[in-house]
């Protein structure tokens, strides 16, 4: 058997319409604990309004919030994996499918950078990267939309040989330039090390990770224990209404490379779009998350 071309279409269609209409597990009771610790008033009754907000949008299988962003999905292929069709027409089929039929109707977000015309199709749309996994007769399918106000700062520098100090302070320096824009209390990934554009993978892929797991790094649980720390002084709170709770988790990865090391840092938004499914050759379908 193998995974066909339906399945794929099928199964990131739904992943891209639940993580519209839902917030993931971990995210919600992060936004509860948040508000049991949070000083400020006002941003307390903010976070009791997120939860309320997407409580009722999974009931009522309405958008959590109105700017759907654009589809991105993150593919492991299994080595053992086989295909019978087309993987990325299947996705961008599965992608056009929802568009017309999806209720409430999405927002035309998708937009040309060279004549900022703004639709539903477009040149490299949906985002998808691909990665391997030795000895795994599945694909492994993440979806994680990404919205204007997490996407706009994210921010990525090339140091040569720098220390810890260094590398926390630029992430901070990240986190104040942003500011309350990307919707806080966010979930912040950082990515340190490699090449240009893997250290921006690393980061996004940092943002994947569940809120409360720990990192197998020891020198990196410390640093995103001291810099969770810091950004919650920075006092912009729950939607930059003051407060505690800037952000609900800083994740990092690293990768080796040479002298000079690059950083990435992004940010998922209080939302924290993350859905995940697995199909099986033998035709199973496993919803993960």
């Amino acid at each position: 058997m193998a995974i066909t071309f339906e399945m794929i279409k099928q199964v990131t269609a739904q992943l891209y319409e639940r993580s519209l209409k839902q917030i993931p597990d971990d995210t919600r009771q992060a936004l509860v604990q948040a508000s049991s610790r949070e000083t400020n008033e006002t941003g307390r009754r903010t976070l009791q309004i997120m939860v309320e907000s997407a409580d009722a949008a999974r009931r009522n299988q309405s958008l959590v919030c109105s700017d759907s962003g654009v589809p991105v999905y993150f593919m492991q292929i299994g080595t053992k994996a086989q295909f019978d069709g087309n993987v990325k027409q299947a996705i961008e089929e599965g992608f056009a499918e929802l568009v017309a039929t999806i209720n409430p109707p999405l927002l035309p977000h998708v937009t040309n950078p060279l004549t900022l015309e703004r639709g539903y199709q477009g040149k490299g749309m949906p985002i998808t990267t691909f990665d391997l996994v030795d000895g795994a007769d599945y694909i492994d399918i993440t979806c994680s939309p990404k919205a204007l106000g997490s996407g706009r700062w994210a921010a990525l520098e090339i140091f040569s040989f720098p220390d810890l100090p260094t590398i926390e302070n630029f992430v901070l320096e990240t986190v104040v330039k942003a500011g309350s824009q990307p919707c806080p209390p966010v979930v912040i990934g950082v990515g340190i090390g490699g090449s240009f554009d893997y250290a921006a993978k690393m980061a996004k892929e940092a943002t994947l990770r569940k809120i409360g797991t720990v990192n197998p790094e020891p020198i990196l649980v410390d640093m995103e224990a001291r810099l969770l720390e810091r950004i919650n002084k920075t006092g912009f709170g729950p939607m930059g209404t003051g407060g505690d709770s800037t952000s609900m988790a800083v994740h990092i990865n690293y990768c080796a490379g040479h002298g000079f090391t690059p950083v990435a840092v992004c940010f998922n938004c209080w939302i924290n779009r993350r859905t995940r499914a697995r199909c099986y050759n033998d035709g199973r379908i496993q919803m993960l998350e």
